[in-house]
């Protein structure tokens, strides 16, 4: 399997529209979501809600609807 995910750092992205899954609460230890798909990055980035301005992850949008669609179904193993 090839992974396509690319490191940038989060406070870089200043065109982004960050936001985290309404089952945060207002809890921190939460990672926030930025559609980047229709920008010059064509990615979806994911950051550390604690660590704004530090690294993102920047995955393709097939990646991050797999991924999602693996979280929902129940296919990923409990930590």
């Amino acid at each position: 399997m090839t992974t396509n995910v690319r490191t940038v750092i989060a406070g870089d992205l200043i065109q982004a529209n960050w936001f985290k899954s309404s089952y945060s609460g207002n809890g921190n230890n939460c990672v926030e979501v930025a559609d980047l798909s229709t920008s010059a990055y064509g990615r979806i980035a994911i950051r550390d809600s604690k660590d704004p301005d530090g690294p993102a992850l920047l995955v393709s949008p097939d990646g991050w609807a797999s991924f999602i669609t693996a979280v929902t179904d129940g296919r990923l193993p409990a930590a």
